[in-house]
């Protein structure tokens, strides 16, 4: 990924800032170095490829795709088993099984036409990246790749090249399916490849010789094959960009790092008409919005043109006019979360990025109750608008190709300056209608972000994982290799130094920065509103705003060794992160007597020292000596999960033995003897359950059983089991983002961070004896970034939270260990930093 990069040097020149030296024009790309160890840190003293750093504990590492060798640059596919039941097939559409084939074919007869596989999907499918491009030496590709770093390293110098100017091949990238049941993206592509690798027109010919045109061709083969629009692993991949939690989503990351792309289109359905971005305000505040708008919306007029060109009618086909939101809408269709593939690729210099939605719907209901024949003429037409957008982005590329070059070049320069952003505005962007202050948002740049090391650090794990994944995301991140103060505080020789004088600058504070409360700027929002992996994954993070940036250290690729083990007596194990868990349970199911403290900390006796050495090495956490003793045994905790696909992911990821369950699990009968707790978020109903099935299910409970329970399904099950005293009051169920708590001293919440977050939030009142408070709302307003706004009646909003239990817990008088969550610490996959709130609760439930 990229060339070495470059030492830090610390001086008093240039007001002390960091200085990045350049890397050289002519240095040869990097090659992948040996994957590094799962919590944190190097095998060896050498660097590792962020694709690995970021992939260790979620299976293999996302390839490194090829710089070093010219174009064409062929793959033979082995093509799967074919599938007669791919739901792709009842469309008319291409299924999986075929793509390899038709793949082969054209880079066999076309020299214009590479193949390579960016990845496996998490059912084990391989992703397919075709590159269409005139025919390149390996000499001529190497200048290409030291033309693509200069642009992102070099940007000052790079925007004066008159070789980048003349010579280099704008990148674009058209991405298909990432939906599963969106289907027609991937049909468009495969036709436009034919297409490129057969046409000898003169615009064709040029195109090929001055871009490179990168295709995902099903982003989701998963979802695909099983007609979902989730993968085989259950997430929403365009929802995971910033927590990168799913391989298919890794290998898009390391497309845009790797082609570092100028343009780019996310093919979806299904909207009539289509729908064609940009979008309404609120837009992320991290973009420089005014290079992006100025694109995005001329190239969206030129995609409406070609599609509405079709010539399809609503009288005739059923079609109506194309929609740009940001033109015909005032809100709802937002660009704010950067978890979207368009929303997250501008931050690697994508000036250009679209969702498209194409109009007829196919999928869901109307797949299962329209005639073949009607589906067919569905998906033609979606097919046929697919093409008409990517053909006029293409016309786009080629006729503005030295503006959008010099606009990402602009991007970067802007970081590695420590520029301000340009407020959107008729001014900057002319020519684009209705710019008002409701589409101005900015962000205000610290001059760097610090993650200590040492006593200042909460986690060492969590830091750890958080520099891991700033690197995987292509920021650069420093460890310092002596002493430094800034802003007044002093930290140690190995903290990590995030200087925002950077040219992903804006990703690196989406990754790190609170976020902002944007419940007053409009109704309501697409998705969420809020993310801060600074503030939700564990590791401590400080802004740093002095400018006197003296720091000596070196550009690293993955964090340091976390792990460690005390040489003597027992050892304490702190359960604050998911690793720790992880370890915990390893241990457990080796048979190792553990038990907790009152504040969660788990005691392991010095004799399982060795295996504590082997987990440490492992997992990248700390085993300290200590003398404290448990005042309970840990136990090997089964679980009985009525979960989202991204809670069972966190649980597994901890650790946990878990059994997917719901109520119609439970109604065809279920052994109670194989678990010790249930866990309940979503398609369970304790009214629902049949007799007998009810009748097992409090034989469970009166036995001891544990009940974790979350959100408002979780709320109502423990009500309708009538398991603990507490009134769960609902918000607004659109409300979502981080919010500040205020955490007891308890087995569950002891010591965790001071922030979680929120998705349709709850919270109790009216506690009965014997019921805790773990956790509560902050005082004031606690939403700290996101859309949380008070229901018409004045109710449901933040401030009626406001120092409001937010965890609960308990005994129900049938004996069974309760504990309730009105918070959502497993969203997504993505709050590290909150996972051990359950993982604890699990575990003393479980006792």
């Amino acid at each position: 990924m990229g060339m070495p990069r470059p030492v830090l040097i610390a001086t008093a020149t240039l007001a002390g800032a960091l200085l990045l030296a350049p890397p050289p024009a002519t240095a040869a790309p990097q090659k992948p170095q040996p994957p590094v160890r799962e919590g944190g840190g190097l095998d060896r003293a050498v660097g590792v490829a962020p694709a690995a750093a970021a992939s260790r504990a979620l299976g293999a590492p996302t390839p490194v795709l090829r710089h070093d060798t010219g174009y064409p640059r062929r793959t033979v596919l082995v093509p799967p088993p074919v599938n007669p039941a791919d739901k792709s097939v009842k469309l008319g559409l291409t299924p999986y099984h075929a793509i390899a084939p038709k793949l082969n074919e054209l880079q066999k007869s076309s020299d214009r036409v590479s193949v390579e596989v960016a990845g496996r999907s998490a059912g084990g499918h391989e992703l397919y990246l075709v590159t269409v491009t005139a025919p390149e030496t390996a000499a001529q590709a190497r200048e290409q790749e030291r033309m693509r770093e200069r642009i992102e390293h070099s940007p000052a110098a790079a925007a004066k090249d008159r070789r980048i100017k003349s010579a280099y091949k704008a990148p674009l990238f058209i991405n298909n399916n990432i939906h599963g049941n969106e289907w027609e993206g991937t049909d468009a592509a495969l036709k436009l490849i034919e297409r490129l690798a057969t046409a000898n027109d003169a615009r064709t010919t040029e195109l090929l010789s001055k871009s490179r045109i990168h295709l995902n061709v099903t982003a989701n083969p998963d979802g695909r094959i099983a007609g979902t629009r989730a993968n085989a692993g259950g997430f929403d991949l365009n929802r995971d960009f910033i927590t990168a939690s799913q391989p298919e989503t890794r290998a898009i990351r390391q497309i845009a790092i790797d082609k570092q792309p100028v343009m780019m289109l996310d093919l979806h359905g299904y909207v009539n008409g289509t729908l064609i971005e940009p979008t309404t305000p609120p837009h992320g505040e991290n973009y420089e919005y005014d290079l992006f708008l100025k694109n995005s919306y001329a190239n969206a007029l030129g995609m409406e043109a070609a599609v509405n060109g079709l010539g399809y009618t609503p009288q005739k086909d059923g079609v109506q006019p194309a929609v740009i939101p940001f033109r015909d809408q005032q809100e709802g269709w937002d660009d704010w979360p950067p978890i979207f593939t368009p929303q997250y690729m501008p931050f690697h210099g994508t000036v250009v990025a679209h969702t498209v939605e194409f109009p007829m719907r196919v999928n869901g209901r109307d797949y299962e109750t329209q005639p073949v024949a009607e589906l067919r003429r569905r998906s033609a037409i979606n097919t046929a608008i697919a093409g008409a957008a990517m053909r006029a982005t293409l016309d786009y590329a080629l006729d503005h190709r030295a503006t959008v070059i010099a606009d990402q070049i602009e991007i970067f320069r802007r970081g590695a300056a420590g520029e301000a952003q340009r407020p959107v505005s008729e001014e900057t962007v002319p020519g684009v209608p209705g710019i008002g202050p409701e589409d101005v948002y900015t962000a205000e740049f610290p001059r760097a972000y610090v993650i200590p090391a040492g006593s200042g650090q909460r986690s060492a794990t969590a830091a750890a994982r958080l520099v891991d994944h700033l690197t995987a995301n292509d920021v650069r991140v420093v460890r310092a290799d002596e002493r430094f103060r800034l802003d007044g505080r002093t930290y140690p020789a190995g903290s990590y130094v995030v200087d925002m004088h950077q040219p992903k600058r804006g990703l690196a504070n989406v990754i790190l920065a609170d976020g902002r409360d944007i419940s007053a700027d409009v109704s309501a929002m697409y998705d969420i509103s809020g993310w801060s992996l600074g503030l939700l994954w564990g590791a401590t993070v400080d802004r740093v705003e002095d400018g006197r940036l003296r720091v000596e250290g070196r550009t690293v690729q993955a964090a340091a060794p976390a792990g460690h083990v005390a040489p003597h007596g027992d050892l304490a194990l702190r359960l604050d992160d998911p690793n720790e868990l992880k370890a915990a349970n390893s241990l457990l199911a080796q048979g190792v007597r553990v038990r907790r403290t009152d504040d969660g900390t788990a005691i392991v006796p010095g004799s399982a020292r060795e295996r504590a050495r082997v987990l440490a090495d492992r997992y990248g956490v700390a085993f300290r000596a200590t003398e404290r003793r448990g005042t309970a045994d840990l136990h090997r905790t089964r679980v009985a999960a009525a979960v989202t696909p991204g809670e069972l992911f966190s649980l597994r990821e901890m650790g946990f033995d878990v059994v997917p369950v719901s109520t119609d699990v439970l109604g065809a009968g279920f052994d109670w003897s194989a678990v010790d707790v249930l866990y309940v978020s979503t398609g369970l109903s304790y009214k629902a359950l049949d007799p007998a099935a009810r009748a097992a299910l409090d034989g469970f409970l009166k036995g001891g059983g544990g009940v974790v329970g979350l959100g408002s399904t979780g709320a109502a099950f423990n009500a309708d089991a009538g398991l603990l005293a507490a009134t769960a009051v609902e918000g607004h169920g659109d409300a979502n983002g981080v919010v500040r708590v205020v955490n007891a001293s308890s087995p569950v919440t002891g010591g965790a961070p001071g922030h979680s977050f929120v998705y349709s939030p709850l919270w109790f009142t009216a506690l009965g004896a014997g019921v805790r408070a773990d956790q509560s709302y902050g005082s004031g307003n606690p939403l700290v970034s996101g859309h949380w706004r008070a229901l018409e009646n004045g109710s449901g909003g933040p401030l009626d939270a406001a120092d409001r239990a937010s965890v609960v817990s308990g005994t129900s008088a049938q004996g069974s260990p309760v504990v309730l969550f009105g918070t959502q610490p497993l969203f997504r996959a993505h709050p590290k930093g909150m996972f051990t709130q359950v993982g604890r609760a699990l575990l003393t439930t479980g006792e």
